[in-house]
């Protein structure tokens, strides 16, 4: 008797012990975040390297107030979709990735219906990523480029179509100032400022299919025909682009030789480096009385619809608490430097630039990237080559300058 007592007197003890040692890891768990419920793993694939160690703070500030494990993936090297095409057909895809417009319909197949999820309400008018009517992308940020101008120079009001825009860039030209600056990089030569008669079309991304069939031609398209006078008269009053660098551009807009540039929100960061002693702002390029900016996303946040239902919510959770937590709006402004996409996100201070486009896009009063749906390097391969063509030759018109364009396009189509 005495034995058997012994014995379970021993396991008893034993049983005590190890509930004390329990009790005691839970308690340490809980102090280090740690024993919350995590639930799955989230991990996120991003392509935009200049946020990675911010993103992964965020990560860190959501599992410390959730307990849901955010793991943040790097992309090596520069290649980053085709690194993600890699991971989802081998099904080791990301929960939460981002995707360009261009590169979206590639993957549709992986994108999961955010239609019906709470923080889409608060998506700016017309930065989401829809196909086939369905939401599957949430905007980084929005972008946006136009005519940055100095306000002691130029009265937009005198750069409303194309007879006072030619009538002021030669006023410009009489008085040794340049009237507009494009400069020799491709999307700065010709990738932004041919979005425009793109974006005028009824259906932007159908004339571009009907482009790529060879179904019309942006030489018979009245839209183009106008581009072509506004470029003539570029050509004909302003410096040479294939002679100035972007470095050299925003030099003479600061310096106050430039009265007008064709660039975006992005040129702040390289006025901050001048004592500008003007005002600017940023309007619209007035083609055929365009009275918007054009404001776009470059990537977007999707869900891998492949995954298990709980991995999706998880997910949905995660990116309602970015977009609507204040921890979550802080990092996006802040830490990640984006003018926000969503309009629940007020930003306490912007630079004129991105205040502008921050502007347009919660108004809805923008013109879409349309050069986001050109056919892949086109604007490097294609377009910019014809282009430098067009600025060295002195008898090439704007017409010849559209049709040459047509035969590139074709080109990057085959």
């Amino acid at each position: 008797m005495r034995k058997i007592n012994k014995v379970l007197f021993s396991f008893m003890s034993l049983l005590v012990i190890s509930t004390i040692v329990l009790a005691g890891c839970g308690a340490s768990n809980d102090e280090n975040g740690e024993g919350k419920s995590s639930g799955p793993t989230i991990t996120v694939f991003n392509s935009k390297v200049e946020i990675v160690d911010q993103l992964e703070a965020l990560a860190k500030e959501y599992t410390e107030e959730t307990g849901v494990n955010v793991e943040v993936l790097g992309a090596a090297g520069d290649n980053y979709m085709q690194q993600l095409q890699t991971k989802l057909t081998s099904n080791q895809g990301p929960t939460i990735f981002s995707v360009s417009p261009t590169d979206a319909e590639k993957l549709k197949s992986y994108l999961y219906d955010q239609s019906n999820e709470e923080y889409v309400q608060y998506i700016a008018p017309n930065m989401e990523l829809e196909i086939d009517g369905k939401i599957v992308g949430i905007p980084y940020g929005v972008e946006g480029y136009g005519i940055i101008y100095n306000k002691d120079l130029v009265d937009p009001k005198e750069v409303s179509d194309y007879d006072s825009f030619a009538g002021t860039l030669e006023k410009f030209k009489s008085e040794d100032i340049n009237g507009l600056g494009l400069s020799e990089e491709a999307y700065f030569l010709i990738g932004h400022i041919l979005n425009t008669p793109f974006a005028l079309q009824d259906d932007p991304v159908a004339f571009i299919e009907k482009l790529n069939k060879g179904e019309v031609k942006m030489a018979d398209t009245k839209e183009f025909q106008d581009f072509a006078k506004f470029m003539d008269a570029i050509k004909e009053n302003t410096k040479n682009p294939l002679e100035v660098t972007y470095d050299g551009v925003i030099g003479d807009f600061a310096t106050g030789k430039t009265a007008m540039i064709h660039q975006g929100n992005w040129a702040y960061d390289m006025f901050k480096d001048y004592d500008i002693e003007f005002e600017y702002g940023m309007l619209p390029f007035p083609l055929d009385g365009n009275d918007k900016l054009a404001v776009g996303v470059a990537s977007n946040w999707a869900i891998n619809n492949q995954k298990d239902e709980d991995e999706i919510k998880a997910a949905s959770d995660f990116l309602n608490w970015m977009f609507t937590s204040d921890t979550g709006k802080r990092y996006i402004v802040e830490e990640f430097g984006f003018i926000p996409a969503m309009t629940n996100i007020e930003p306490k201070e912007l630079d004129p630039l991105s205040q502008e486009v921050l502007e347009a896009s919660n108004s809805g009063e923008t013109i879409m990237w349309a050069n986001n749906y050109f056919p892949a390097n086109a604007i490097v391969n294609d377009l910019a080559p014809v282009t430098q063509e067009y600025f060295l030759s002195k008898d090439m018109t704007g017409q010849q300058f559209l049709e040459n364009l047509d035969a590139a396009w074709a080109n990057s189509v085959k």
